[in-house]
């Protein structure tokens, strides 16, 4: 939904619901979608943020008439596509997914090829007047970038595709964005990081004269292009397990010129003192089919662990000290305190209130796509109930 005045772009991502296939994930916008939009937006067109594995992406690019079928659908219905989350390209509901979720990253052939042809897709079912964005990777997992020429595979690969959709905008008028996404344990983490890697890779002469010769673009063209076409998602969740500092690295982020193209809320566990009562009930929030990244903070260090089961046998190693937790594991954006704990909903107020005043984005999205794996006592309502009670949380903050 347009949330007016300059806000921008607000829905929640359909990660949450099946979607490994186009089959899928049609199945899920017509079941979901549109139960949302009635209790959230009745009157008003809708925004839908799109999941497309790579099988959809497939499905779709080669398949015109299914694409005007979704287009009419999102027609009468009152619906219109303004992002697309093309993260996952595999699997990702109903089975273990830990660090392949970043398969295949951007030094593949098959991840440029898949983000071309997502790139292609959007350019056709984006609505009018927005100027669509595609969420990826951050670029690798960070133990598989082993030196300089794996930085320089995948940074080329990225300039491939920006050179892509500056064609493709030459020949559809069509504006679409890429969006690199910072994760715990990635390439890309922290916000520091990301901007180092843009002002001194993607923002750079070489990348310009690299996009020059890719795109046949004036040298003095492309700079703009790049800044034009590729840009971040700023993860709330995300950042605050790295134990960033929200508003000062939205301010890094406006001084070094590296667009945010989407605002992502979402919230993560937050422990602010760890005990041994507390580990015991984060136990259930191991058996998940997702990486759990946990950063602990004690005695001014960041120390970083895959996931939160490796920091517990950490503490039973050695218990005891001050320390805090951060985990990547998303919970319900309109919760704080989970009881013996909380979440970094702080994070995300911060951002949202910093979004009020000086918009940072265009485009925003609830990204809570842990709901099959939530522990019950987490669970108010059905599904839909979630979705909307998180909206309604994030518009209220925004516009109240």
């Amino acid at each position: 939904m347009d949330l007016g005045t300059r806000l921008g772009h607000l829905s929640y991502s359909t990660l949450v619901h099946p979607g490994d296939t186009w089959d899928e994930m049609n199945a899920s916008l017509e079941t979901y979608v549109p139960e949302v939009k009635r209790r959230v937006s009745p009157d008003a067109p809708f925004g839908v943020s799109l999941r497309l594995s790579g099988a959809s992406a497939d499905r779709l690019a080669g398949d015109g008439p299914e694409r005007d079928r979704l287009k009419k659908y999102l027609a009468e219905g009152d619906l219109y596509v303004y992002t697309v989350n093309a993260f996952p390209h595999g699997p990702f509901k109903g089975r273990s997914v830990m660090e392949n979720v970043y398969e295949p990253d951007w030094s593949t052939e098959e991840r440029v090829a898949y983000t071309m042809r997502v790139a292609d897709v959007l350019a056709d079912i984006a609505a009018d007047g927005v100027e669509p964005t595609i969420q990826t990777v951050p670029l690798a997992y960070r133990p598989k970038v082993t030196g300089e020429a794996y930085v320089e595979l995948f940074t080329r690969n990225v300039l491939r595709v920006v050179a892509h959709l500056v064609a493709l905008e030459r020949r559809t008028g069509r504006r679409v964005k890429l969006a690199i996404e910072p994760e715990p344990f990635c390439y890309l983490e922290t916000i520091e990081e990301t901007v180092r890697y843009f002002t001194t890779r993607l923002y750079s002469r070489a990348a310009a004269e690299t996009l020059s010769d890719l795109a046949d673009l004036p040298l003095a063209e492309a700079f703009g292009a790049l800044r034009r076409h590729v840009g971040i998602v700023f993860d709330i969740g995300h950042q605050a397990v790295e134990f960033d500092d929200i508003p000062a690295s939205l301010d890094l982020l406006a001084d070094a010129g590296v667009p945010v193209f989407k605002l992502q809320q979402a919230a993560a566990l937050w422990v602010p003192e760890v005990t041994d009562e507390v580990v015991r009930e984060l136990e259930r929030f191991t058996r998940t089919i997702y990486l759990s990244q946990t950063s602990e903070l004690r005695e001014g260090t960041v120390t970083r662990h895959l996931n939160l089961s490796d920091a517990i046998a950490a503490w039973r190693r050695d218990p005891g000290g001050a320390r805090e937790w951060r985990t990547h594991f998303h919970v319900p954006v309109f919760l704080d305190d989970l009881g013996p704990f909380r979440t970094t909903r702080f994070a995300l107020e911060q951002a949202l209130d910093r979004h009020r005043v000086q918009p940072q984005s265009s485009h925003l999205e609830i990204e809570t796509y842990t709901w099959d794996v939530l522990p019950e006592h987490l669970k108010s309502g059905d599904i839909t109930d979630y979705v909307v009670r998180e909206l309604e949380f994030v518009r209220d903050r925004l516009t109240a």
